[in-house]
């Protein structure tokens, strides 16, 4: 596992954990029989809380990870890498 500085792992977790919540509650209020509306907000609470963990998470890999690549002459392979992401993610 790359390194990663301990408050950034604590907060992915603790952000993951969150979004963990915001799920466990749209599946008891599918289970509940809520008002579709209400749902849909806390789906885009969960789906906010996995965008930012996300972004948290890309920016610590930039920091640490691909920096560290970079520096050692990997250029063109670790722009690939993190664009493969961005690829993925559109599709």
């Amino acid at each position: 596992m790359a390194y990663r500085p301990k408050d950034t792992e604590e907060r992915i977790t603790h952000r993951l954990k969150i979004a963990r919540g915001h799920l466990d509650k749209v599946i008891s209020m599918m289970e509940n029989d809520t008002y579709c509306i209400d749902v849909l907000h806390q789906i885009q609470a969960v789906e906010g809380g996995l965008k930012e963990t996300g972004n948290l998470v890309l920016e610590n890999h930039l920091k640490s990870c691909v920096a560290d690549a970079i520096s050692k002459g990997k250029t063109e392979e670790t722009i690939a890498e993190v664009m493969e992401v961005f690829r993925r993610k559109q599709s």
